[in-house]
């Protein structure tokens, strides 16, 4: 795997420690992974800046994360991992430092520097 394969929008559809009305309830919840370490996420009323790094061992190759960022209106941050399960399905881990944690699913929704059809029908 390549940290390219990583790269762009994935749409958050499942969570271990929320349902979907609530890791929906602001906006369809996502991760972004940006090339240079920098990203982004939001699920439910928590959203925040992601910084990552590769992380390899004998086994597997994951992307490991720290965040800050905001859960409703108070400061919060923590720590987390990806890595793909397939070409359009992440897994990974989200932890808020002194509380939760939960697993997620991800699905592809855009890979980085790809343009959607209607956007590049608009340029024509």
């Amino acid at each position: 795997m390549r940290v390219s394969d990583l790269l762009g929008r994935w749409r958050i559809v499942s969570m271990e420690m929320w349902d979907g009305d609530y890791i929906d309830m602001e906006t369809k919840a996502f991760i972004e992974i940006e090339k240079g370490g920098d990203g982004q996420f939001q699920f439910g009323l928590v959203s925040g800046s992601i910084d990552w790094e590769r992380a390899e061992d004998a086994d597997d190759m994951r992307l490991e994360f720290t965040w800050e960022g905001m859960d409703e209106m108070d400061e919060c941050n923590g720590s987390g991992w990806i890595e793909l399960e397939s070409k359009r399905l992440l897994k990974g881990r989200i932890k808020f430092h002194g509380g939760d944690a939960s697993g997620f699913e991800a699905k592809r929704i855009k890979p980085r520097g790809q343009a959607s059809i209607k956007n590049k029908a608009k340029r024509k």
